[in-house]
C-alpha cells in the first residue's frame, strides 16, 4: 500500500477545517476568534468544534456546509496529487483552492467579500502570476505583466461596478422604490483584480468575458425560474464571485 496516498487526505482535511473556521468566524468578528453557535452564539469547545458535535448550550447541529467543504477540500486534494496539473504544482494548487473556497463560502452565505481576505488573496495572486510567468525573457517581464492583468481586471470590474450603480439608481428612481441593492459589490472587483494577477494580461480578459457570460446564463435562467413560480422581485440579488471562481477553476486547473 502506498501510504504516501495519507499526505494528500491530510492536508486536504487541514484546508476543510482551515476554510470552515475562516467561514464561521471572521463574518461575525473580523478577525480570528473562538468560534460560536450561530444560533445562540455560545462559543463552542474546540474538541466540539474541530469533531463537528452539536452546541452544548442549544443543541444545534453544525451546519450542512460545513461537512460539503470537509469533504469538497479532501477530495479535491486527494485528485490533485493523483492527476497533477500542468499550470500548477500541488501545493500552488491546493493553497489557492483553499482561498477560492473562503471566497466562494462566503459570499453565498453572507454576500461578503471581506477586503482582509481579499488583500491575502492578492498577495497570493501575484506570487502564482511571477510563478506562472517565469519562462518570461526576464522576471520584471513577468512581474509587469502579471501587474497589468491585475489593473485590467480590476479597472473593467470597477467601470461595470459604477455602471451598475448607476443603473440601480435610475431603476429605483423609475419605480419609486429606495435602491437597497447593488447590481455588483465591491469585493467582486477586488476579485477580478486577483483574477487579473492570476490570468495576466491579455488572458485576463478571457477570464472576464467567461465569467460575465456564464453570469449571464445563469442569472436569465433564475429570473425566468423566478418569473414562473410568480416570485420574482427587482434587484433580486445573485452572487457573481462564483462565476469568477468558475472562471479560474476552469483556466488555471487544468
Amino acid at each position: 500500500m502506498n501510504f504516501t496516498i495519507f499526505i494528500p487526505l491530510l492536508l486536504g482535511w487541514l484546508a476543510g477545517w482551515l476554510v470552515n473556521y475562516l467561514a464561521d468566524v471572521l463574518p461575525a468578528t473580523r478577525k480570528f476568534s473562538r468560534p460560536a453557535c450561530p444560533h445562540c452564539h455560545a462559543p463552542y469547545s474546540w474538541a466540539t468544534y474541530l469533531s463537528f458535535g452539536d452546541c452544548t448550550a442549544c443543541g444545534k447541529r453544525r451546519s450542512l456546509r460545513t461537512l460539503l467543504v470537509q469533504a469538497a477540500l479532501t477530495v479535491a486534494s486527494l485528485l490533485l496529487w493523483i492527476f497533477p496539473r500542468t499550470l500548477l504544482p500541488y501545493s500552488l494548487a491546493l493553497l489557492l483552492l483553499v482561498f477560492l473556497t473562503l471566497v466562494l463560502v462566503t459570499d453565498l452565505e453572507y454576500r461578503l467579500i471581506l477586503h482582509p481576505v481579499s488583500l491575502a488573496g492578492a498577495a497570493l495572486g501575484l506570487g502564482i502570476g511571477v510563478y506562472l510567468r517565469a519562462s518570461y525573457t526576464t522576471v520584471g517581464a513577468g512581474i509587469v505583466n502579471t501587474l497589468i492583468g491585475g489593473a485590467a481586471g480590476f479597472g473593467i470590474m470597477l467601470v461595470f461596478y459604477f455602471l451598475g450603480e448607476l443603473y440601480v439608481r435610475r431603476m429605483s428612481k423609475r419605480r419609486g422604490m429606495s435602491p437597497d441593492e447593488v447590481a455588483l459589490g465591491f469585493g467582486d472587483v477586488n476579485l477580478s483584480g486577483i483574477l487579473g494577477l492570476l490570468l495576466g494580461w491579455p488572458s485576463v480578459t478571457v477570464g472576464l468575458i467567461f465569467a460575465i457570460f456564464a453570469g449571464g446564463l445563469v442569472s436569465l435562467g433564475v429570473i425566468v425560474v423566478l418569473l414562473l413560480s410568480k416570485k420574482y422581485k427587482a434587484f433580486t440579488p445573485i452572487p457573481y464571485a462564483p462565476f469568477l471562481i468558475f472562471s479560474v477553476i476552469f483556466l488555471l486547473y487544468r
